[in-house]
């Protein structure tokens, strides 16, 4: 008579080969986002390139505007002057120093392979973004005046890209490691409200077409899905929710 301990483990019901089951599983799907975000960013620059957006890029783009006046933001000015500093929050010198902090708190507490991918997430979707603002060399609108200054093309947005290729690969990474649902939840949210935010700022200060922020949203999202591709194919096990 065999005894309990000596009974043959089902390998299909081994907790090793469920967890390879399931990361393989998310390995697909992350990689069928990332080919989708690609997909609809390719289009739109195409839209873009062709002018197939102009009309609708201008309706928006009046929408945040004084009727009686274009160059007039809608409200008040204190609310002009607070987009602005939420606009910095998608900012070259803002977003390095999120970044370096992150990183370094990763490294504080050993997870080097989460500080290489922010790092490598930030500075590979800067490369690209410019890139890509040469190959499309779209001008700047000049509908209304800026409200903030301005140096190179104008799609895809560098803030909106910047901002989700690097506040979403963190609340990414936070979560990978985070236990409770609710820490995770807050993370991505707080993450998206600030994306958002920086990339409606844009069209706000006038600085932006719609669709810049659109393509830079799609582009920065890309990067940070692959970031979480990154993650997943270096064999980062992904904490358990407690609750």
């Amino acid at each position: 008579m065999i005894s309990k301990t000596e009974e043959r483990v089902d390998p299909r019901r081994h907790p090793l080969l469920t967890l390879v089951k399931r990361i393989e599983s998310r390995v697909l799907l992350v990689l069928l986002a990332v080919a989708g975000a690609l997909w609809l960013f390719l289009g739109l620059a195409d839209e873009v390139t062709d002018g197939d957006t102009a009309d609708l890029d201008r309706r928006l783009l009046l929408a945040f505007r004084n009727p009686v006046d274009i160059n007039d933001p809608v409200g008040p000015r204190t609310l002009e002057e607070s987009l602005r500093d939420i606009t910095a929050l998608g900012g070259f010198t803002v977003l390095t120093i999120v970044t370096v902090v992150a990183a370094m708190a990763f490294l504080f507490h050993r997870k080097r392979l989460h500080a290489a991918v922010l790092v490598g997430a930030v500075v590979l979707a800067q490369v690209s973004n410019s890139l890509a603002k040469a190959l499309v060399d779209r001008p700047r609108p000049d509908l209304v005046s800026h409200g903030s200054y301005v140096y190179s093309a104008s799609f895809p947005s560098g803030h909106s890209a910047l901002s989700a290729a690097t506040y979403l690969t963190l609340a990414m990474l936070v979560a990978s490691l985070e236990t409770r649902r609710r820490a995770k939840f807050t993370a991505y949210a707080l993450a998206v409200l600030i994306v958002v935010s920086v990339g409606l700022s844009r069209v706000y200060l006038g600085v932006h077409w719609p669709s810049d922020v659109l393509g830079g949203w799609v582009f920065g999202a890309a990067w940070s899905l692959l970031a979480w591709l990154v993650l997943l194919r270096l064999g980062a096990r992904p904490a358990t929710p407690t609750d």
